[in-house]
């Protein structure tokens, strides 16, 4: 059964959009408007391109548009048509952002070194959070991480961070300067931090238990719209002394808001408890790495 196109669901489609640009905005202000005017690096595709750029001059946003397309061609098959077409969109919106702000900042906004290094990773992180908290992504490592997971049984952030550090560290080469290979660092971990405050942990996994009359529907509607499975559980209910349905979901952070809004719109009277889950082991989650 296909999934019914609506009005109501192209508006949700352009919020989703709107707020994902906002983040690539906010990522690609950042980094033009207080960390590229010092020649400060970080992570990501960001990062590399922002190298390329001090040694040879090409902008950042043609040099991410170009590594995010290469990564996305060997990605194609790997990871799906969905999320690579999600991805060259993000991409090419984050290119032109970077194409926008950069002729706009050739001097720091902040005078003191310091506080733009601070000041531009954050705003750059809390970007990348509201992006992919919306179902958008910056590509990058992203890519990288997933490919490799497919294969591998190492971990996303293991891949990030090493990846990452990688990437830090070669702009010492390019620049040779030892004050801007440690701010570099700074920009890595100031951007991990605020990243992960904002989308509230990367791999964050949600526990439902939806009381209602119309769980079927509910399940239903999760099944084929989101493609993620639920289990019903017998309940007893103390009080009306009625055997009752209980939906059972867990669910990764980048379902939380569907899931919540399928919920609302089928029965606006149900009762819902939402829980974080410390851990998830088994199909579609985390395997086992003791």
């Amino acid at each position: 059964m296909g999934v019914k196109i609506t009005a109501k669901t192209v508006l949700q489609e352009v919020k989703n959009y709107i707020f994902i640009f906002t983040g690539l905005a906010l990522l690609a202000f950042g980094w033009s408007a207080f960390l590229t005017p010092y020649q400060v690096a970080g992570g990501g595709v960001a990062g590399a391109a922002s190298i390329i750029f001090f040694a040879t001059r090409i902008p950042i946003g043609v040099t991410a548009f170009v590594l995010n397309a290469i990564l996305l061609a060997i990605a194609w098959r790997i990871l799906g048509t969905k999320f690579c077409v999600n991805s060259l969109i993000c991409t090419f919106v984050l290119s032109g952002f970077f194409a926008l702000f950069q002729p706009l900042f050739t001097k720091p906004v902040v005078d003191d070194m310091f506080m733009s290094v601070i000041i531009g990773s954050a705003i750059a992180a809390c970007g990348v959070g509201m992006s992919i908290n919306w179902g958008g992504n910056t590509g990058g490592v992203d890519i990288i991480a997933l490919m490799i997971g497919k294969y591998r049984n190492i971990s996303y952030g293991r891949i990030s961070l090493t990846t990452n550090i990688f990437i830090v560290g070669s702009s010492y080469f390019v620049l040779h300067d030892v004050q801007k290979l440690v701010y570099s660092y700074v920009v890595l971990l100031v951007s991990i931090i605020i990243s992960d405050l904002v989308i509230d942990g990367y791999r964050q996994t949600y526990q439902f238990m939806v009381f209602s009359q119309k769980n079927d529907e509910i399940a239903r509607q999760i099944n084929t719209k989101l493609h993620r499975g639920a289990t019903f559980l017998r309940g007893y209910g103390s009080y009306n002394q009625q055997e009752s349905d209980v939906l059972l979901i867990v669910a990764h952070k980048t379902d939380k808001s569907d899931i919540t809004r399928i919920i609302k719109n089928v029965d606006p009277d149900a009762f819902i408890t939402i829980s974080k889950t410390a851990s998830v082991f088994g199909k579609n989650f985390d395997n086992i790495k003791i």
